[in-house]
């Protein structure tokens, strides 16, 4: 059972997820786990590689293709990373999500695809891209919802592979 959210008054999870990446995801991680301690929703965060342990949410490491399913199907709201598999299977759960990509300039990527993968999406109506940490919580108390599941057949889902074969090229 999910306790009663804050923000919005109702039940509610918040599950973030960093995907499989070797490399952590600190920034988020630690904001979303502030986030946790100032809102009265649960929020679960699947933090792989991330060295920072979380103080408010619950969290675990890696989760198999089907928990991270259930999970993202629980959810009222997915916070993510700019990973196109983390971003579809939240999409094709029905469920908005807020992306958060890892930055350059924060030494998070050496480049910034996910910035570019997550501003290729941004006109979806079920996507937010939260480029700094305040973005989050802004776009978390704006009670998103979903508008639909994904079909992988539908124009988003061929954006996205569009992008990716665009930049396999490179």
């Amino acid at each position: 059972m999910w306790q009663e959210g804050k923000i919005l008054g109702e039940c509610a999870l918040i599950f973030v997820t960093v995907g499989n990446h070797d490399q952590g995801f600190d920034r988020l991680v630690k904001a979303m786990d502030d986030i946790a301690h100032t809102i009265n929703e649960e929020v679960v965060i699947q933090k792989g590689s991330t060295k920072y342990v979380p103080k408010n949410a619950k969290y675990f490491d890696f989760a198999s293709m089907p928990d991270m399913k259930k999970l993202n199907g629980e959810a009222r709201i997915v916070v993510s990373h700019a990973g196109v598999g983390a971003i579809l299977t939240a999409l094709e759960e029905g469920v908005p999500i807020v992306i958060f990509p890892r930055l350059k300039k924060y030494n998070e990527v050496i480049d910034d695809h996910q910035l570019e993968i997550a501003e290729a999406m941004e006109n979806d109506a079920n996507v937010k891209v939260a480029r700094e940490v305040s973005d989050l919580e802004r776009y978390l108390g704006q009670g998103l919802k979903a508008t639909g599941r994904l079909s992988r057949q539908n124009e988003l889902s061929a954006n996205i592979r569009h992008y990716l074969e665009g930049h396999a090229t490179i």
